[in-house]
């Protein structure tokens, strides 16, 4: 269930952007519950651990069930989605640009995000969609800053 993003990964059309709307979700239900603030480094850094490490144990499962990076194991794009929100404002804006950039940086795979995918064990499929969220968090930040 997990790996397979509550079972969005079964979902027909485009299941890693129909994950990576589950992390939006699971982003907003953890800031409305308190669990996460948007300026705590702290907690951002154990969630992505957590995420990454129940994420590597499930893609790699999944991956001996279905296959390598399978389009059912979306446990790597709800991380993604959840690293490329990570330390900006809670508004519709950061998140709307974090879903689209993150999506445009897991589909072009902007080095060393192509290399790293092809590492075996579940880890290449965790640690792709982290590089993405990181290109996608790193733009959002810098159009805060240039925005201000």
């Amino acid at each position: 269930m997990f790996g397979t993003g509550f079972y969005s990964g079964y979902f027909p059309i485009a299941p890693g952007t129909v994950g990576s709307g589950v992390g939006v979700g699971i982003y907003l239900v953890l800031l409305k519950a308190g669990v996460l603030s948007p300026s705590s480094l702290a907690g951002w850094v154990s969630l992505a651990a957590i995420v990454l490490a129940a994420g590597w144990a499930s893609a790699w499962h999944l991956e001996r069930r279905f296959g390598h990076d399978d389009k059912h194991i979306v446990i790597d794009e709800i991380w993604g989605m959840l690293i490329a929100v990570a330390l900006l404002p809670a508004s519709a804006r950061y998140v709307v640009g974090g879903f689209l950039l993150f999506r445009l940086f897991d589909i072009v795979k902007p080095f060393p995000a192509r290399r790293v995918e092809r590492i075996g064990s579940g880890l290449g499929v965790m640690l792709d969609d982290g590089i993405a969220g990181i290109y996608a968090n790193l733009v959002l930040h810098l159009a805060k800053a240039l925005v201000r």
